[in-house]
């Protein structure tokens, strides 16, 4: 094997591992009998899973949290295939410089973000309210939208359109019959990014959290400051493994949004 691919192979591995040795620390810690966190864990018990469930303060910030990305999925998804569209249907340096400006909070520190969404919203009475941060994951969560949805438009044959059209149809019924059934999975798999990213999202939250209503996360960072148990570990397994099931449900509907634009775009 030559060097470069070992090195390669390094690495990759020592990536995997700075991503995988935390979980697997966390994992077992979760399970364990102590009031503390103790690594390796004491004992086992699904107690602190209980636990969880049995805190009407962890079921606010869990129903909290199931709102605010709900609403933050369909507001990005929404916005997001309708820019998608227009984006690949404009042309020029125009077309251009919008792709850049709804992909740019990719590039950008969530605690830049985060700074400048709390300044702009303590002065439009944003702060603290749902609205608030609804329109703050949204921002964070278009440009995956974006990217998703127009990878699967770029795959349609705008003939299609164009065909339907003629025969009748307007631009609007023509996307809807025509294009929006081939780019549905892709549409779909934005849709749970979206979800997922603001369901796990802390930096913003913390900024943006008002006295009443916490995010799940912002609940975690409160807890960890001052009653730090197994419940954090059993959480973060939690999460992990709905982060888990959604990025992989995601990458299918991806692969079948490939599957079925392929044919139309021959």
């Amino acid at each position: 094997m030559r060097p470069r691919g070992l090195l390669l192979d390094a690495a990759v591995a020592a990536i995997l591992a700075f991503v995988l040795v935390p979980i697997l620390i966390v994992l077992p810690m979760a399970f364990s009998e102590t009031t503390y966190l103790a690594f390796p864990p004491k004992g086992f018990t699904t107690g602190w899973f209980a636990e969880f469930f049995d805190d009407r303060r962890w079921m606010a910030a869990l129903r909290f949290s199931l709102e605010i990305a709900a609403a933050t999925a369909l507001l990005a998804t929404l916005v997001g295939t309708m820019a998608s569209y227009a984006l690949l249907r404009g042309a020029g340096a125009i077309g251009t410089a919008f792709r850049a400006l709804l992909v740019g909070p990719i590039v950008v520190p969530h605690i830049a973000l985060a700074v400048a969404l709390y300044l702009f919203f303590q002065r439009t009475g944003l702060g603290g309210t749902r609205l608030g941060y609804v329109l703050a994951h949204a921002v964070i969560a278009m440009p995956f939208v974006v990217l998703t949805v127009t990878a699967a438009l770029a795959s349609v044959d705008p003939g299609l359109e164009d065909a339907a059209m003629i025969c009748g149809a307007s631009r609007f019924a023509a996307f809807r019959l025509v294009t929006l059934p081939l780019i549905l999975p892709n549409v779909v798999s934005g849709a749970l990014f979206a979800f997922i990213i603001s369901f796990d999202e802390p930096v913003v939250a913390f900024f943006l959290a008002g006295i009443r209503d916490k995010t799940l996360p912002r609940m975690m960072f409160d807890d960890i400051e001052q009653n730090l148990t197994p419940v954090i570990p059993a959480i973060a397994v939690m999460l992990t493994g709905l982060s888990v099931a959604v990025l992989v449900s995601a990458a299918l509907l991806r692969r079948l949004g490939r599957t079925k634009a392929a044919p139309a775009g021959e």
